[in-house]
């Protein structure tokens, strides 16, 4: 019984000028550490919005919460 030889398909290669190409540099988007005026800003945001909760607090916490959701931006 004969059998049938299967087609062998090679693949392409690419040229010689593509393979060699330099690699482009990889940009990283890096998360700058808030400023001073921003987190500023921020701590008085959430003193404003607490207050017109009517909510206890302390310019200390204003100030580290407005840090902690600045940081995770």
């Amino acid at each position: 019984m004969k059998t049938q030889k299967e087609k062998v398909v090679s693949k392409t290669k690419k040229p010689a000028a593509t393979a060699a190409a330099p690699k482009k540099a990889r940009t990283t988007t890096r998360k700058l550490a808030p400023t001073e005026d921003e987190i500023r800003e921020k701590a008085r945001e959430i003193y404003y919005e607490r207050i017109a909760r009517g909510e206890h607090g302390t310019p200390e916490s204003d100030w580290h919460e407005a840090e902690s959701i600045l940081k995770r931006k």
